[in-house]
């Protein structure tokens, strides 16, 4: 039995002025599956991970999400289908301890009872190891701990599908690790998209790899065989003499 498409991109064109950022691309995702996208600086993975997040609305192409279109629509449109996104740019509240902000995240799902909302964030606490840093000030925080907590407020709503943008960023080696780990096991109750530049990083975690160059997906399939694919050394390194 064929595996369920939540994510379907078709055709998906961003155009800065005379630059075609992204330039027809189109991708699958199934339920449950880890993707990775990489590609040098200015192939185009970023661009089209924002058109999926709502940060950018494509100049042409379509992108559904469990089938409904999302083109147009605000970010928190998006997020309230379901979609957690983790970008670059840090979303914490400094001035708010890690409780807090968890708190204030699973608190967003307005169904949820304030039963629920503390389970949720209890559930966090535990599985993200917040424990002995939970009533800290996140802005006192290192960058490795930051990293975590907000992980931990991108999950708080408990989404089907996670967009995360380098994760592994700035990371030490047992972070990255640790990192690792967790994202690995989100594959288990969620699709998981994750655009990343550490190889190392992708080696671990991805059941799938996407190539993007020049704006188009060079090649995709399992992690193995794209990883040893020439055509990405050629990618990253340089075409060979």
């Amino acid at each position: 039995m064929a595996a369920e498409t939540v994510v379907e991109a078709t055709g998906v064109a961003m155009r800065f002025g005379g630059v075609n950022a992204v330039d027809g691309v189109s991708m699958r995702l199934a339920r449950h599956e880890l993707r990775c996208l990489i590609g040098p600086n200015g192939a185009g993975k970023s661009t089209f991970f924002k058109c999926l997040s709502g940060q950018y609305r494509p100049t042409e192409g379509d992108i559904q999400l469990a089938g409904e279109s999302i083109v147009g629509l605000e970010k928190h449109d998006i997020a309230q289908r379901g979609v957690g996104v983790k970008t670059q740019v840090p979303s914490l509240m400094n001035a708010l301890t890690v409780h807090e902000n968890l708190w204030l995240a699973a608190r967003a799902v307005r169904s949820r009872s304030a039963a629920a909302v503390k389970a949720r964030v209890g559930e966090l606490i535990d599985a993200l190891d917040l424990g002995p840093i939970v009533h800290r000030p996140t802005g006192l925080l290192a960058h490795g701990q930051r990293q975590v907590v907000e992980l931990g407020v991108v999950l708080a709503p408990d989404p089907w599908l996670v967009l995360l943008d380098e994760p592994a960023g700035g990371l030490t080696r047992s972070e990255v690790e640790r990192m690792a780990e967790l994202v690995t096991a989100l594959a288990a109750r969620a699709t998981v998209v994750v655009v990343e530049h550490d190889m190392n990083f992708v080696r671990r975690i991805a059941h799938a790899v996407t190539v993007f160059h020049q704006g188009r997906i060079l090649t995709e399939g399992p992690a193995a065989q794209v990883l040893a694919d020439d055509r990405v050394r050629d990618v990253y390194l340089g075409k060979r003499r």
